[in-house]
């Protein structure tokens, strides 16, 4: 047996990720909720998702992964871009108790610097997302 805990062993509090559960898998079609002009996005790959054999890959709010535009203006179809989470159906737990959920799975498109391609964001955002990505915070009119 290791002499080292697991505690010891940890990062730290400021690093530490309550689980979401994660609701949104590959191949699913979410709604883009940022001006771009894109309406539907295909969930393409998950960033930094360490799976097991044969299950598929899914995210949850504020995880990074890769779409594909499905609907939206011919410059912006069939190419890829990063997103992010920022709402999804199924319930959300937190610290307090209380649960929270969306209507709908919704994500906006960042560019490789992290910065947000569109200029505004429709409908709420959750705070799960607010807090991983501050930038999606500053433009967010609601944060739940």
């Amino acid at each position: 047996m290791s002499t080292k805990s697991r505690a010891v062993s940890a990062k730290g509090v400021s690093e530490f990720k309550l689980y979401i559960t994660r609701a949104v898998p590959v191949n699913a079609v979410i709604t883009c909720a940022d001006n771009t002009g894109a309406k539907t996005l295909r969930v393409v790959n998950v960033t930094r998702y360490h799976g097991r054999l044969r299950r598929v890959p899914a995210a949850s709010v504020g995880d990074h992964i890769t779409v594909v535009v499905k609907r939206g203006p011919p410059e912006l179809r069939k190419q890829t871009f990063g997103a992010v989470i920022i709402r999804q159906k199924y319930a959300v737990r937190r610290v307090s108790g209380q649960r929270i959920m969306f209507e709908d799975n919704a994500a906006v498109i960042i560019t490789p610097e992290g910065d947000l391609k569109g200029t505004d964001i429709k409908g709420p955002v959750a705070a799960e997302a607010a807090e991983r990505w501050p930038r999606i915070a500053n433009l967010a009119t609601m944060i739940v």
